[in-house]
């Protein structure tokens, strides 16, 4: 049973029921529409990553005006993908304060990781998203011009990183982290937070916005395949806390490592508080 709504919350999904479980040929449906929906996506990233995202990228314009067109049209495919995935049953999306997401510029958003969805749920909302990506899409020919255009960051060594991060979130593009580093495992609230996106917004003085994703059904995690498609809708609520400012966390040179962890923990003790005790957000 779903937990009781915080009183005076928004309508939420995460606090709705969630429907009957679909089983035998009742499930057959369910499972068409999400495969599918991956399969579309899949085919129109690799015909967008060959037609429309290179066009954008070699249009006339400064290299800020570049990365601004990509990363609306990677915004706008993602939006797509979403609403796909609702129509096709397999989630629901209530946003809350979402507009401070639209309005971010330059800072770290951060959230826990339930599932497979989450990047492209917060893309779907951010016109103006970068993400640290596996350095491997760096060597596709296919995907290397448009992550790099987007403004997404190879994970390399942690001083070119560190660089790379800085130059991202100068220029106004928010930059995307979960702590967690992979999906929640199963049992836990949150996986134990690892200090790379503490480090970060000490060290390039950025402002953090915390994002809870709340859900009421289990679906697409860790422990499941892509294509094993959740049996019931699953309710995803994205709940947008208040800016964390770094000035609460300034440190001397050479004590910036001491304040990462701290605030690494008081972030990690933020998520708990929510996920458990579903205090209100936006207090």
């Amino acid at each position: 049973m779903a937990n009781p709504a915080p009183q005076g919350a928004q309508f939420n999904v995460a606090y709705t029921l969630p429907e009957k479980r679909r089983a035998g040929i009742h499930y057959i449906p369910r499972w068409l529409g999400g495969v599918s929906c991956y399969i579309a996506f899949g085919l129109g990233g690799l015909l967008s990553s060959l037609t429309i995202l290179p066009l954008l990228r070699f249009w006339p314009g400064t290299p800020e005006a570049r990365i601004i067109r990509v990363q609306k049209a990677v915004h706008f495919m993602f939006k797509g993908f979403v609403a796909m995935l609702t129509r096709a049953g397999v989630i629901k999306v209530s946003t809350h304060n979402a507009e401070q997401l639209h309005r971010a510029k330059g800072v770290i958003v951060i959230a826990n990781h339930p599932s497979l969805v989450d990047v492209v749920v917060l893309i779907s909302l951010m016109p103006n998203a970068g993400c640290i990506v596996k350095q491997g899409l760096w060597r596709n020919p296919f995907l290397r011009g448009v992550v790099s255009c987007a403004g997404y960051i190879p994970n390399r060594g942690a001083e070119l990183m560190l660089e790379d991060c800085r130059e991202v979130l100068a220029r106004g593009t928010n930059l995307i982290i979960f702590p967690e580093g992979t999906r929640t495992v199963f049992g836990l609230t949150i996986n134990e937070f690892a200090r790379g996106a503490a480090n970060i917004a000490i060290r390039t003085q950025a402002d953090i916005l915390p994002v809870v994703l709340r859900t009421n059904v289990r679906g697409l995690t860790k422990e499941q395949p892509w294509y094993e498609i959740p049996r019931q809708t699953m309710g995803m609520a994205v709940e947008i806390g208040n800016t964390i400012s770094h000035q609460a966390y300034q440190a001397p040179l050479g004590e910036h490592a001491k304040m990462a962890r701290q605030l690494t923990r008081d972030l990690e003790q933020y998520y708990q508080q929510q996920l458990e005790s579903n205090y209100d957000f936006t207090q």
